[in-house]
């Protein structure tokens, strides 16, 4: 989007960022570029110098101070220690950091998703008062995937956003929600699910040696039906072929709540020779992606290069280390919407897609009531930026938008 466009509309009230502590790291990333991107905005100058409308707009931090507390039982109590009246407040959660730990009588307790998001709740009571606006950021869905019903079962993303909703929220914001499908809960209430896929081609082509890109080098690998559509959307800006695995699992066992896959079926054309680069929503356990990487393997790809928003590894890092190691997996790219350990960041098969530019902008556009179906998609700046690849596959120009 054009910063003529973005200029278009006056801050619909000063900007306040909320982040609780499960996204300290990224909130602070996002304030910095906000701080940059508003003292270099050099088109609205004189009308900021005279017009109420602006004001705090060339503020030196966007942070509040907020503190969520705890007593000894173990019940919270969450503050925001500065006013926020007449604010435009987004509050920030990362509902998956689970290296955060309280007590409860004496006992020390890591955070759950659960825990995150009555944090979440205790500080949109005490600002939603007096604020003008309040706005949720959670990268990952709470409870996405638990989005649907197929039995006797609660349906407790439906449940969050509806009660959200009822504490007066404005506007949900997400990234690669596992069913979008379940905005429908809240449909009166803003629901805007962003998309990591130019962050992720920006950082494999800057980081990966001899990435070409072209059909007989490069192939796009959606692990599941579930990740097509993302898949698709990939391999058609970038005029490459696309396969794809569909899992055949056994419907007559429950294991850890979901069938047990027997086998990974592939579908398409031969990846002998070739760069893969497998699109998926997140790395949970890593099982089912190092089971896809092998097979590709045995298919004969060249290398296997994992993209997923969300990194998660709930069973550790060694399995990753082995197979990197064995040669299965080459590259492993999330991004920092999320909690990582600190020992996958010294990984040397790890990339990271650096998201706090994207979603600064997303909240700048936001604070403005300025449109953002540009924002949502990236087609744009994923063409402007493969447009600029020389023939090595490294980018010569520089990027569109961090």
């Amino acid at each position: 989007m054009s910063s003529e466009n973005n200029n278009l509309r006056l801050p619909v009230a000063p900007l306040k960022i909320a982040a609780l502590e499960s996204c300290r790291d990224l909130a602070e990333k996002v304030n910095a570029h906000l701080v940059r991107m508003r003292s270099e905005d050099t088109e609205t100058a004189g009308e900021r110098a005279q017009s109420l409308h602006y004001r705090g707009y060339d503020a030196d931090n966007f942070l509040l101070d907020i503190h969520c507390s705890r007593f000894g039982t173990g019940e919270g109590k969450g503050s925001i220690n500065e006013s926020v009246r007449g604010s435009d407040l987004y509050v920030m959660v990362d509902v998956t950091n689970y290296s955060l730990t309280y007590k409860v009588d004496g006992n020390t307790n890591h955070m759950s998703p659960d825990d995150h998001f009555q944090d979440l709740k205790r500080i949109i009571g005490a600002g939603v008062m007096t604020a003008h606006r309040v706005n949720v950021i959670m990268p990952f869905l709470y409870e996405g995937r638990q989005h649907r019903r197929t039995g006797r079962e609660s349906l407790d993303c439906a449940t969050m956003l509806m009660e959200l909703e009822k504490m007066g929220i404005s506007n949900f914001i997400t990234f690669d929600a596992h069913d979008p499908r379940v905005q429908n809960s809240i449909p009166l209430t803003g629901f805007d699910n962003f998309m990591p896929t130019y962050q992720f081609i920006k950082t494999c082509f800057n980081n990966i040696p001899d990435m070409k890109l072209n059909k007989d080098s490069l192939m796009i690998i959606s692990p599941d039906e579930g990740a097509m559509d993302r898949a698709i959307y990939v391999a058609n800006i970038m005029g490459v072929d696309i396969g794809m695995f569909y899992k055949r699992r056994d419907y007559s066992k429950v294991v850890n709540g979901r069938n047990p896959i027997v086998a990974h079926e592939f579908l398409g054309a031969s990846v002998a020779g070739k760069d893969v680069m497998v699109i998926d929503d997140m790395i949970s356990s890593g099982e089912s992606m190092l089971d896809t990487a092998r097979d590709l393997k045995k298919r004969g790809a060249k290398r296997v290069i994992v993209c997923a928003t969300f990194g998660l590894f709930t069973n550790g890092l060694d399995s990753f280390r082995k197979s990197h190691a064995a040669g299965t997996i080459d590259y492993v790219c999330t991004t920092n919407l999320t909690y990582r350990v600190p020992e996958l960041l010294t990984e040397p098969w790890y990339l990271e897609a650096d998201m706090s530019g994207y979603l600064a902008y997303i909240i700048n556009s936001l604070n403005s009531d300025a449109p953002i179906g540009d924002t949502i998609s990236s087609t744009q700046k994923i063409n402007e930026f493969l447009a600029n690849l020389g023939n090595d596959g490294y980018e010569y120009f520089g990027s569109v938008v961090d």
